[in-house]
């Protein structure tokens, strides 16, 4: 693990900044932030920003002084560089134009009514106290979907429009109450998009329909034939098939988000969801789902549940 340091060339605030990296592990440049007392609110998801005035410091320190693009290149070949779509901001952005698709669907008379649940959705998902559960997931999701609808089609056996809006906005709908309470928060959810469609005046069996998947997510269990629930249930956990790299992201941020949480506890809890998946006869269920996606997500849960395991024994 090497930590580096590129030039102090990037403005902001009435100064310019370095970004402070490692090259393998993000655990690792904690520990060195902290004991060079930089603050943690500087850190930005892959590295710390840091002030012309620290430069010298750090790399008497030890972190390693390399130019911008070397860095970045040795942050991705370390697998630690999140892309852009991964981060709050850009997602964001992402999703104000996936929502306009939407409307074209929902809200032809409404167009200020379903601006309106846009905002207040948006800022849900970018709740301060998140970090898995945030923009980047519902982005993830709703890309997973366009994934599985394009390969269904591929195979055959097409989503109807009414299957793909009921998929897309129980997507939008299914974390957007998050307070750490599991089937509670899906529940609230919901509840909430009962609520919120009904007022845009959507017919009843279409916010019957998402309510229903959004509730699924529960326990990811669905009717066969349910080609929506079906794809929404496998868009929710195309994250367990990332490679392994970006399935470590995952897990770090959910342990954020369960960061009132003890250790120990942790472990145990984590575990047991761990073992469930792999008992699981299936983790994907719709037939659009890759055929890389089972193999990968159960090397990634069993990776990850070994080291749990052999940090408690």
């Amino acid at each position: 693990m090497v930590i580096l340091i590129d030039p102090p060339v990037w403005p902001a605030h009435g100064t310019t900044f370095s970004h402070l990296v490692s090259d393998s592990s993000v655990d690792e440049l904690h520990a060195f932030a902290a004991k060079a007392g930089i603050r943690g609110r500087a850190f930005d998801l892959d590295h710390y920003d840091v002030p012309a005035e620290q430069y010298g410091a750090l790399v008497a320190m030890g972190a390693e002084p390399v130019g911008g693009s070397e860095l970045v290149r040795r942050l991705v070949a370390g697998g630690v560089r999140v892309p852009a779509r991964d981060r709050p901001k850009r997602a964001r952005l992402i999703l104000v134009r996936r929502w306009g698709e939407l409307e074209r669907e929902i809200a032809r008379d409404r167009r200020a009514a379903a601006d309106a649940l846009r905002d207040d959705l948006l800022d849900a998902w970018s709740g301060t106290s998140r970090n898995y559960h945030d923009v980047t997931h519902l982005l993830s999701v709703l890309d997973a979907v366009d994934t599985l609808r394009r390969r269904a089609t591929e195979m055959g056996s097409p989503l109807s429009g009414r299957e793909l809006l009921t998929a897309r906005l129980a997507a939008w709908f299914h974390d957007a109450v998050y307070e750490g309470a599991a089937g509670d928060d899906e529940r609230a959810s919901a509840a909430l998009a009962v609520e919120r469609l009904g007022a845009l005046g959507l017919e009843p069996e279409l916010v019957e329909n998402v309510e229903r998947l959004v509730l699924a997510t529960i326990d990811h269990r669905v009717q066969p034939g349910d080609a929506a629930g079906q794809i929404l249930m496998d868009a929710d956990l195309a994250v367990l098939a990332r490679p392994e790299d970006g399935y470590a992201r995952y897990v770090a941020l959910v342990r954020r988000d369960y960061a009132h949480v003890p250790d120990a506890q942790w472990r145990i809890g984590r575990a047991s969801v761990l073992r469930a998946l792999l008992g699981s006869a299936r983790l994907f269920v719709s037939p659009a789902a890759p055929e890389d996606w089972e193999p990968r997500a159960r090397r990634n849960l069993e990776r990850e549940l070994k080291g749990l395991e052999a940090s408690t024994s």
